[in-house]
Parts: structure tokens; sequence; C-alpha cells
């Protein structure tokens, strides 16, 4: 097998190098700090003027809270608080705020999370459900994606008869940057069990819809 080729920038020669005698990346030593403090040296910045001194321990402790989804277990929240219930009507939980972070430009989207479910026996404690969201929301994300990941968790944790999830959202990535459309929205839906049912989707989807009157 041809071995990779590497050029040194000092002799200008062309060497062949086999993978395991490629060097180790340098950055494996370098902090997250000292990552900001380059990125900021290379946006044009002076990293070490007063209003920047602090930046990259900032940015470090913000992106730890937006990113620890990842070190969140969702089954285990959804399953601390279940109960065994009689009922067999629809669960509805709507106008969840919801923050995350574009998998693609690292920028933010934000909006409501609409969640419903019709119980087989079980009901899901209702702070559970914000809390769910926040684990999916707090990785980087597609809206796509964290709306299947909703439905799905709640799928998985009580086997309802059925669970409908709708995301409205807006993105930073089309509005302050690329087509800079400001009052542009996403909508996602995901639909499990019962919910792909017309009868079933259709009331959930109107329900979303009303007001919270009197609340």
């Amino acid at each position: 097998m041809a071995h990779p080729m590497v050029v040194t920038k000092s002799a200008k020669s062309v060497t062949s190098v086999s993978p395991e005698q490629e060097p180790a990346s340098d950055l494996a030593n370098v902090t997250t700090q000292e990552l900001y403090r380059e990125l900021l040296g290379r946006f044009h910045e002076d990293p070490h003027r007063d209003g920047l001194l602090a930046t990259p321990s900032r940015v470090e402790k913000s992106m730890e809270f937006l990113t620890k989804g990842y070190t969140q277990d969702p089954t285990k929240i959804l399953r601390g608080a279940l109960f065994d219930v009689d009922y067999d009507e629809m669960v509805i939980v709507k106008d969840i705020e919801m923050f995350s972070l574009c998998e693609h430009h690292m920028l933010p989207f934000w909006g409501r999370v609409h969640v419903a479910y019709i119980p087989n026996g079980k009901v899901i404690g209702l702070s559970k459900i914000p809390r769910l969201i926040d684990v999916f929301a707090r990785r980087l994300q597609v809206q796509e994606r964290v709306t299947r990941q909703i439905a799905d968790a709640i799928q998985e944790a009580i086997e309802p008869q059925g669970v409908g999830v709708v995301i409205e959202a807006r993105h930073m990535c089309m509005m302050m940057r690329g087509v800079e459309k400001q009052q542009s929205a996403t909508v996602t839906s995901a639909m499990v069990g019962c919910f792909r049912e017309q009868p079933t989707r259709a009331e959930f989807l109107s329900l979303v819809r009303q007001p919270a009157a009197g609340i």
C-alpha cells in the first residue's frame, strides 16, 4: 500500500511517511482557553487587551454549559419520574422555550417546542419534558434531528400509544449571515404511533395553535 506524501516547508522536499510515523497533533496538549486565545488573534484582535483577557475562560465555561447535553442521559431523566395512571387521553406540554446551537455554523437557533403523548398506563412528570428537551438542545444540533430525538426518547421510556413533537424556531445562521432573512421561521414535526393517524395529528396541531386562555 502506498504511504501518504508529506511536504516539509523547510526543504520543500517530498517524503514518504507511513501512518505509524506521522507526528501526533500538537493540539492534543493545548488547552481550550489557549485555542480560543489563538482564535482571537486570528480574528485580528488583541487577546491581551482588557476586554478580552478573560474571554477565553468565559467562552470555555459558556460552551461547557451549551453542550452539557452530551454528558446527560435522557432515559435516566425520564425514568426518574414515571407514574402509573389510569388516563388514556392526550397530554400536551406546549410553548416550551428551547435554545440550541446549529452544528453547521455553531450559531444559535431558538424557539418553542410542543410535546404531546397519549399514555398507555404511565405518565411522565411534567417537569421532565422540558428537562428532556434541554438534554438534546444543549448539543450541536439540527432542528430536524432534535425533533425526532425528543419523540423517540419519550416513546422508548414509557411506550405510550403515540407521541407528537413540533418545534418552531428561528436560526441565526439564516438571519445574521448567509441569506439574512430576518422573518423566516422553521417548523419541524415528529409523529410516532397513533399520532401518524390523521384524527390524532389534527387534534394535536389544533390544540397547539390555540392560545392558553386565562393562563
